[in-house]
């Protein structure tokens, strides 16, 4: 049986991002380059603006997957919502993270597939079950 991620499954386009970077990585690239064109070069430089985000190591990586790699990076924003949220994140503040209303990430959230953690002040309707 394979083993369940701690995390909600990323989408096709954002897998090479993760198998070289990590979660944490991933999002902060994507952070920091979802939405434009970024160079990620074969024999990255210590100026490189990937390398200083993820380090030399993890840009060397990214670049042996860069046939996998769209040329525009990926938003994602769906995914970087149910990822935040399955971490913890109130609402609001993952409204704020992606630039979005928090209305777009309820309904992203509502989605069949998105596992939802339970309000910390919402009581359960059948306690004890």
């Amino acid at each position: 049986m394979p083993e369940e991620l701690a995390y909600p499954k990323p989408p096709a386009q954002v897998e090479p991002y993760i198998e070289a970077l990590g979660l944490e990585d991933t999002l902060r690239f994507l952070d920091a380059f979802g939405g434009v064109e970024a160079y990620i070069a074969n024999q990255p430089s210590a100026r490189s603006r990937v390398v200083q985000l993820v380090g030399l190591p993890k840009a060397k990586m990214l670049a042996e997957n860069g046939s996998r790699l769209q040329r525009r990076v990926p938003l994602a924003k769906e995914w970087r919502a149910a990822v935040y949220h399955s971490q913890g994140l109130p609402t609001v503040e993952i409204a704020l993270k992606l630039g979005v209303t928090d209305v777009s990430v309820r309904r992203w959230l509502k989605k069949p597939g998105v596992r939802r953690k339970p309000e910390p002040n919402q009581l359960p309707l059948f306690p004890g079950v």
